[in-house]
């Protein structure tokens, strides 16, 4: 369960189908699973902690790994109680944690982030005008490079 115990029902209700919307997005390359309110369906393990990321990625092949976790907050819920419960615990995960927040939280997103050592692979923030919601990529996190065989460093210097 969220830190944020009871968020106001306009954000609940823009929370959840942003959740939606990125579902239908996501489901292209990706099963897609959902934790939208009370429905906790599908837990993500890491280390001792079990959270409930609002979308949860995995493998379109039989082997159905965890690929990714998505969290959407809500202009109440970017604070530092929800960085510290969630996003340092799916930062921590050894596969990609992405975050959706409103546009205007955009900068406090990044700050809660850097304060608590959360490792985020993407940042996206969103926007709605009308009945339509923009995402937009504010944040990618550079892949690692890949590892050289000490021979191999040696040999080129």
């Amino acid at each position: 369960m969220s830190p944020i115990l009871v968020r106001p029902v306009r954000e609940q209700l823009e929370h959840d189908r942003v959740i939606r919307l990125l579902q239908l997005k996501l489901k292209k390359r990706h099963e897609v699973a959902t934790n939208i309110g009370p429905d906790q369906t599908v837990p993500v393990k890491i280390g001792p902690v079990q959270i409930f990321p609002d979308l949860v990625l995995t493998t379109v092949d039989k082997g159905g790994k965890l690929a990714c976790t998505v969290e959407v907050e809500t202009a109440e819920s970017v604070n530092h109680l929800e960085a510290m419960a969630q996003w340092a615990h799916l930062g921590r995960a050894r596969v990609p944690f992405h975050l959706y927040v409103p546009a205007g939280s955009v900068d406090i997103a990044r700050r809660l982030a850097a304060e608590n050592h959360v490792n985020l692979s993407e940042l996206w923030s969103f926007h709605t005008i009308g009945d339509q919601t923009r995402f937009t990529l504010v944040h990618r996190a550079q892949a690692p490079e890949p590892r050289r065989a000490p021979a191999a460093a040696a040999k080129s210097k």
